[in-house]
């Protein structure tokens, strides 16, 4: 018999933060909407998984670990090798980990006091959400909303740039594939009345990721949204599919985009929002009287070794001559200057980074797999995942358990930002290997 178990707990601060997601110190002016850590835990036949949603632009090992530390105290009995933490990826939450003190006189919270309270609330809602277990029921989905769109765009002469110019004549082509899909798990309680839905898609929240004030971007208006369509007490569980060259930006089209948003009195977060919710409802209408109460739940973790990515001469060439330019520009950007030092010593003590060890969550629950990964992972990689998997419904969920970078494929390494080995812990081999690995344990899961 499967339970299922809800909580919600706020991570939105008190003070001002720094903010996470650019390459320069930002000091949050105000907070425009909540951020916040949703879980959802589900157990059967004494296997189980907690899902934590964070309003973070990521999550590393330190958080991981304080908040697996916390929950150990508050549910002694609760396996927390099963607890996965992944981010939604704005850019407008607060940073949390690293070395870098608050501008001077902002009254800004220390990184170490952020991550404080988010382990803290992240662990009061990962045990809230098991001991509210009780039996239930899930039923799956499948739809589309278009929120991602790829943000790499090509060039004549063979190269490539994030967020590239496209009304100029050496525009020849945006990078790669854009999914629109929408995985959706509904959450029903034992008399079939909906708890809570988890919904899956690929893009990062970051439609206004370069605000000054705290905010969970467009996953605010969808929970909104969700609630006015079904109820205030029924929970959105975000998952960010692989989506590191996606955003919710587009580069062609953009005056017809922007018309039709205003035709409908809509801002740009607003119409993500209405997008969204229109797939969840439309989805719900067919699905809801398939909800199942008993079917398999198995969990798997496997810790992964990925080689690291290999630093070349041109590699670090650019960093160079990158480095001149960014001090040129502003010499306060002190993470764009950080990671160019870091790729032309890394390149110096022997060209080719560490092994990179990964925390990989696999689970089964019915027909359907979720697969974890802790990087910006390009969709290449999804595609592959999704093309092999012999799960009739695989949600994959990136930015999980751990900061791995991004991970870029083939065409797009050297290229610019996401490309260059200053960004990247693991390049296209170790990419391969995380897709082989993957799918070797969804398969292992119905063998």
């Amino acid at each position: 018999m499967l339970k299922i178990g809800w909580a919600m707990r706020s991570i939105t601060p008190e003070q001002p933060v720094m903010l996470h997601g650019q390459m320069h110190v930002r000091v949050s002016q105000g907070v425009q909407d909540p951020v916040t850590v949703t879980a959802l835990a589900l157990e059967s036949d004494g296997e189980a998984v907690v899902f934590v949603s964070c309003d973070l632009c990521n999550i590393s090992e330190n958080l991981l670990s304080e908040t697996r530390a916390r929950l150990k105290e508050l549910q002694p009995a609760c396996d927390v090798s099963r607890l996965v933490l992944h981010a939604t990826h704005t850019h407008t939450s607060m940073v949390y980990d690293g070395n870098t003190d608050p501008p001077e006189g902002s009254g800004a919270m220390t990184p170490a006091a952020c991550r404080e309270m988010i382990a803290a609330q992240a662990a009061e809602a990962a045990s809230a959400a098991w001991a509210a277990r009780a039996p239930g029921a899930v039923a799956r989905g499948f739809g589309h909303a278009v929120v991602g769109h790829n943000r790499r765009a090509c060039y004549m002469d063979g190269s490539a740039r994030m967020y590239g110019a496209t009304d100029t004549p050496a525009f020849s082509h945006v990078e790669g594939y854009e999914d629109h899909s929408v995985h959706l798990l509904y959450l029903f309680d034992a008399r079939r009345r909906l708890t809570g839905v988890v919904v899956n898609l690929a893009s990062p929240s970051q439609e206004t990721e370069a605000a000054m004030t705290i905010s969970a971007d467009f996953w605010h208006e969808v929970r909104e949204e969700v609630g006015r369509s079904f109820g205030k007490g029924v929970f959105v569980l975000p998952q960010c599919a692989p989506a590191g060259d996606q955003s919710p930006h587009l580069l062609l089209l953009n005056k017809a985009e922007e018309r039709m948003r205003l035709l409908r009195g809509l801002n740009s977060r607003q119409e993500i929002a209405r997008r969204v919710t229109h797939a969840v409802a439309d989805v719900y209408s067919v699905v809801k009287d398939s909800a199942e109460t008993d079917l398999p739940l198995v969990h798997r973790v496997e810790e992964v070794e990925l080689p690291g990515r290999v630093i070349t001469k041109p590699d670090y060439d650019y960093a160079v001559a990158e480095l001149e330019t960014v001090l040129d520009q502003d010499p306060k950007i002190s993470r764009a200057q950080s990671r160019l030092r870091r790729m032309i010593a890394e390149y110096e003590a022997g060209g080719v980074k560490p092994p990179c060890p990964v925390e990989l969550h696999v689970i089964r629950l019915g027909d359907a797999a979720f697969a974890t990964n802790p990087f910006e992972l390009y969709l290449d990689y999804a595609m592959r995942i999704q093309g092999r998997s012999c799960a009739d419904q695989t949600f994959l969920v990136q930015l999980a358990n751990g900061v791995g970078g991004y991970l870029p494929s083939q065409k797009a390494v050297g290229k610019h930002y996401s490309g260059l080995a200053a960004d990247n812990l693991v390049g296209p081999k170790g990419g391969q290997q995380l897709v082989d690995r993957t799918l070797e344990t969804i398969e292992g899961l119905w063998s």
